[in-house]
């Protein structure tokens, strides 16, 4: 069984609460008054000579979870961050929940607190299905991290289990109601300029979203980005009448269909060195 806690520490509590994170300092209050203060960077002094960045605080808290995995922990145990996001997994529920609550006390001896609505323990894994179906519970639950929605799921080739990765809702969401206001900024520019410039941000949008598994979101939002730039065109003229027939060559011609460009995680980490 594979607990995996999504300790994404909601705080982004700035950098006075990151160093008081990891006993670096002492804080007065929790992580919601620190983030308030926004003191600025001139006016905060780190303990023992240390610079003021974020990488100390997080390096420091790597230190800390690599040493509890190594003596604390019965099971394995894999820690992925980024920045000051995190999600940690464990083979066994008991590692997870005393992690947990050792976490929290530690946070606590600063003023500081988890985020209630970012941090949740979860079972998630190659058993979590089997496992929930026996207990008569539901599908495993999902997870976001970094803009992408994780879910347990199978290959359709050999059935073998696998996390599937899609792009998050409110990420995609957020993308097309921006794209959709820089649109109405260049509603009577050139088609030439607007198509170059739509193709740049689409296709940016592929480089970090292509990933396997996604292809059904990437495909969602090219159309929906269709949409929005036919609806703009539409509005250029209150007589416009512009038909998809004669749309389509248009799109076709600056909004690039999406394909994978990255490869499943194995074969991207399954290099070989000369010895």
């Amino acid at each position: 069984m594979l607990i995996l806690a999504n300790v994404i520490w909601g705080a982004r509590c700035g950098e006075s609460a990151r160093r008081v994170l990891l006993g670096e300092a002492s804080s007065s209050g929790h992580a919601y008054s620190v983030r308030g203060a926004r003191e600025s960077a001139a006016l905060r002094q780190a303990p023992h000579g240390l610079p003021p960045s974020r990488l100390v605080s997080t390096i420091l808290f790597d230190l800390w979870a690599e040493i509890w995995r190594k003596k604390v922990a019965s099971g394995d145990v894999i820690v992925v961050r980024y920045a000051d996001d995190l999600v940690m997994g464990f083979q066994y529920r008991r590692d997870a929940e005393r992690f947990l609550q050792e976490f929290r006390e530690r946070l606590a001896k600063f003023g500081l607190e988890l985020h209630p609505d970012k941090t949740r323990l979860i079972e998630f894994g190659r058993f979590a299905a089997r496992d929930r179906k026996q207990r008569g519970q539901g599908k495993p639950e999902t997870f976001t991290y970094l803009g992408f929605t994780h879910f347990c799921g199978q290959r359709t080739s050999d059935r073998a289990f696998i996390v599937w990765r899609i792009t998050a809702k409110k990420r995609m969401a957020a993308k097309l109601k921006a794209i959709k206001a820089e649109l109405q900024h260049w509603k009577h520019h050139r088609t030439t300029e607007v198509g170059a410039w739509l193709r740049k941000v689409v296709l940016g949008y592929y480089q970090y979203h292509a990933v396997p598994g996604n292809s059904t979101q990437l495909r969602i939002f090219c159309r929906r980005v269709c949409w929005l730039w036919r609806s703009v065109l539409v509005r250029r003229s209150q007589r416009a009448q512009v038909r998809w027939d004669r749309l389509t060559p248009l799109l076709n011609r600056w909004i690039p269909q999406p394909r994978i460009l990255h490869p499943y995680p194995d074969a991207r980490f399954a290099a070989s060195h000369p010895r």
